[in-house]
């Protein structure tokens, strides 16, 4: 019982919760990438909202970069506090946004995306990442003569 209740975790508990996160959010944001990367390289017309005065293909070409190949980073825990970024924005603008005079049904899993991205913005990838093993390299002791 003592375990429901308890607030102090240790590191490894933190790291594998920030895995779970990475590996879920990554994983399910791929599957809205995925088709948009297709219509892009489908070369068909482009049936994407354009946001802030850009085209529509270049907003395309935006979200394809925060939903498919920042997903693969946050995946691979490469770089996680910047992948995270676009993301970030991309779900700002789909709620804040394209979404805004929508029922909040439509912006609900936009925020749900956002507030899974957050820790991983402020906690950053764990020890179960490729920036970990990045940061594990040891680098060669020189010395001068």
């Amino acid at each position: 019982m003592n375990k429901i209740f308890k607030i102090d975790f240790s590191p490894s508990q933190v790291d594998g919760a920030l895995l779970i996160i990475r590996v879920a959010v990554a994983t399910l944001m791929l599957t809205h990438g995925i088709p948009k990367l297709q219509s892009l390289l489908a070369g068909g017309e482009i049936q994407f909202p354009g946001v802030m005065g850009l085209s529509p293909a270049f907003s395309l070409g935006l979200a394809v970069f925060a939903e498919f190949f920042c997903s693969i980073l946050i995946l691979l825990g490469l770089a996680t506090r910047l992948a995270v970024i676009p993301p970030i924005i991309t779900m700002l603008i789909a709620v804040f946004m394209i979404h805004l005079s929508d029922p909040f049904a439509n912006q609900e899993l936009g925020l749900l995306y956002l507030f899974l991205y957050l820790p991983l913005l402020i906690l950053g990838s764990g020890r179960y990442s490729v920036d970990q093993m990045l940061r594990s390299v040891q680098r060669p002791v020189t010395t001068e003569s």
